[in-house]
């Protein structure tokens, strides 16, 4: 009975947002400390930013292009199926959900495909993995343009979406910039990332959790977070559920459609229905109002652990019957011939 729990992922980090969340209720920064983090927090985004981009090969997502159609059934997933689930999640205001959650909702079907656990789930499901790496590095990429593109043209509100012009300077100088000069210095630094794997990443989630407790503690301070009851948090699990099942069917059915091979499907499976904590967050910090951010921050979070507990659950299982199918099709032991001289 316990074997199978022991496969579900409880992701560390999901653990370390929670407490750093706690912590923000608890411990808000307020008053020069706030100001003093939030600029912490701005400097932490570009540098990670930077990284993204020292790291992301663009040769690789350029000979990977071959496999054209794939990679556009993976973007019109991330960027059109989610953003139209998105919209139509606006029913559920406010019966169901909050404003601002519903703007949380819709943003988290706006951010970019994972890469780390996207690869990882195709590799463990025997699916194309150099295919889901140039899939999950194309959405990463195109997504620090057609993210903010479509928070402005979908996410229609006065009190909470930056579209002005001093946004697009902080888009630019916060996000692009920094992943642009990353790609010009991957060539030198290329060596330097890979010996230093484990302090980077120990750098990302950081940063992560700094821009979490900032935009917690602006909501604790503002009063943001009276307004969502705890019924909110729930309803806020049970639309993630049902929007990645949703997903899920979706790339199933466009697999088939498209006639994909089992690799290729597989793919689309992976990197066509997750959507990436570490690259949203941050965008989120330059996109809205601190007063709104944490609340928006929200089904985010939530819709990564559960696609990561649903995912690795259908991977293994896709391993599973991979491996059945392989012992199936073995040629079993043959049958000894006709010594010579023998008849037949």
């Amino acid at each position: 009975m316990l074997r199978p729990l022991k496969a579900i992922p409880v992701d560390t980090f999901l653990l370390a947002l929670a407490a750093t969340v706690a912590v923000a209720a608890l411990l808000p920064a307020r008053g020069p400390a706030a100001d003093t983090v939030s600029v912490a927090a701005k400097a932490a985004i570009a540098l990670l930013f930077f990284l993204y981009g020292a790291r992301l090969s663009p040769r690789q997502a350029l000979q990977g292009m071959r496999q054209w159609r794939l990679h556009l059934l993976v973007l019109a997933t991330t960027f059109v199926v989610f953003p139209v689930l998105g919209l139509a999640a606006r029913a559920l205001v406010p019966s169901v959900l909050t404003i601002s959650l519903y703007h949380g909702v819709l943003f988290l079907c706006l951010v970019p495909s994972t890469v780390q656990s996207s690869i990882a789930f195709t590799s463990i499901a025997r699916g194309h993995v150099s295919a889901a790496m140039v899939s999950a590095s194309l959405s990463n990429i195109l997504g620090l343009v057609l993210t903010p593109l479509l928070v402005m043209l979908l996410m229609h509100t006065g009190t909470g979406v930056h579209v002005d012009r001093i946004a697009a300077i902080e888009i630019v100088l916060q996000l692009l910039l920094p992943f642009g000069l990353g790609q010009s210095a991957r060539p030198w630094l290329t060596p330097a990332l890979a010996r230093h794997a484990v302090v980077l990443k120990v750098f990302d989630r950081g940063s992560i959790l700094l821009v979490v407790y900032t935009a917690f503690s602006v909501g604790v301070v503002e009063g943001v977070w009276v307004s969502v009851e705890p019924w909110h948090l729930v309803s806020v699990i049970v639309i993630a559920i049902v929007l990645l099942a949703m997903v899920l069917s979706c790339t199933i059915g466009l697999g088939r459609l498209a006639r994909l091979d089992r690799g290729d499907a597989i793919v689309l499976l992976f990197c066509g229905s997750k959507k990436s904590l570490a690259s949203g967050l941050p965008m989120a910090w330059v996109l809205f109002d601190a007063a709104t951010i944490g609340v928006i921050m929200l089904p985010l979070i939530v819709f990564h652990q559960i696609q990561l507990v649903v995912c690795s659950l259908i991977a293994n299982r896709l391993a599973r019957e991979h491996t059945a199918e392989t012992r199936s099709v073995a040629p079993g032991p043959t049958e000894p011939g006709p010594q010579a001289g023998e008849g037949p």
